[in-house]
Order: structure tokens, then sequence, then C-alpha cells
């Protein structure tokens, strides 16, 4: 699982049926500078690739949320589904201290 924050919607004009109950998410990955600078800290556009996520848990956009990429992001479908990546948590809270080897 990654993390990244909701950095915009996507809307379709048509979709598959599987689809229907969730959205299309724009989410930029977290990286390691920016856990060292604070999850505050605006992302710096540009150092990790933005994707789109399908996401039927209602996240927000600035919400941080865990993804799954590749085949795990089409196993909660039913039906054979074209997703490439899937929101599977909402990241109420974080801490972080790196540790010191």
């Amino acid at each position: 699982m990654k993390l990244g924050t909701v950095i915009g919607r996507v809307t379709l004009s048509k979709s598959v049926d599987s689809y229907e109950g969730g959205t299309f998410l724009v989410v930029s990955p977290l990286s390691h500078g920016q856990f060292e600078a604070g999850l505050d800290t605006p992302a710096a556009m540009g150092t990790e690739p933005s994707l789109m996520i399908y996401d039927s848990l209602g996240a927000d956009v600035r919400q941080i949320v865990g993804f799954e990429e590749g085949r795990e992001a089409a196993q909660p479908f039913d039906e054979p589904t074209p997703v490439d990546a899937i929101s599977v948590v909402l990241v109420d809270e974080m801490f972080y201290r790196p540790w010191k080897g």
C-alpha cells in the first residue's frame, strides 16, 4: 500500500457499470521528503507523477488516502473491471518519527 494526497476529482461522461457508486480521484503520492518536511507542507508538483485512482470510500480533496495498484486494484469488483489503482483506506491521523540507525 502507498499513501498519497488527493489533489483533484475526475468527471466521466460515460463509464463501465462496475464503477457505479464510486468516483475517480487524482492522487499525488507522498514522497520521503514530504514526510520529513511535514504533511501540512504542500506537495511539490512534479517530484512524483500523479495518478488516477478509483474511490468508493468517499475521499475528498486534500485528504490522505492509502491506495493499491496493479492486479490487487481489481479484486474488490465482482466482474473483471479495467482499473489500475484503488483507494483502500482514508487516513485520519499519521505520526512520523524517522529511525536513526
